[in-house]
């Protein structure tokens, strides 16, 4: 379980309620790398052309849930071998096993803001990526919940 949401210092969940998300699934490696501040996705990737000022992450372990969002600061495309926010660790662990691609576009970020209540996960997890407003992301219980708000 993650104990974010329960830390003093966390930042607060103050996002605008109808401020559009995009919900994207991460695996422990890449979660670390959203805490510290970026997430990267392979160009030809939708998301990368999609209009939305957050991003959340369901995280595939330990908890199988959406725990944090954050707002999207920048977007970045980084070629491999060009200096950017990855490093050629980064493109190791975060692109290579799931695509080919030499082009990511990089979402920078401030904090993850913990969510009061975990999105649980009662399906088969987040494929692709599932777009819905911060409000669905606060109100909905589980997975199954979102989904029938979102567009996936």
């Amino acid at each position: 379980m993650d104990l974010d949401r329960f830390a003093a210092d966390a930042p607060e969940d103050d996002a605008p309620g109808d401020a559009r998300v995009c919900v994207v699934a991460t695996q422990p490696d890449t979660f670390e790398r959203c805490r510290a501040g970026f997430y990267p996705a392979p160009r030809s990737y939708d998301r990368t052309r999609a209009d939305f000022a957050y991003m959340a992450f369901y995280r595939t372990a330990p908890v199988s849930a959406i725990t944090h969002y954050a707002h999207v600061d920048a977007r970045t495309e980084q070629a491999r071998g060009e200096p950017g926010p990855m490093n050629e660790a980064d493109w190791a662990a975060l692109i290579d096993p799931f695509s080919e691609e030499r082009v990511v576009v990089v979402f920078e970020f401030d904090e993850l803001v913990p969510l009061d209540s975990p999105v649980e996960n009662d399906l088969n997890g987040v494929r692709g990526a599932w777009y819905c407003t911060v409000a669905d992301l606060r109100e909905a219980a589980t997975l199954s919940g979102l989904r029938d708000r979102a567009e996936t």
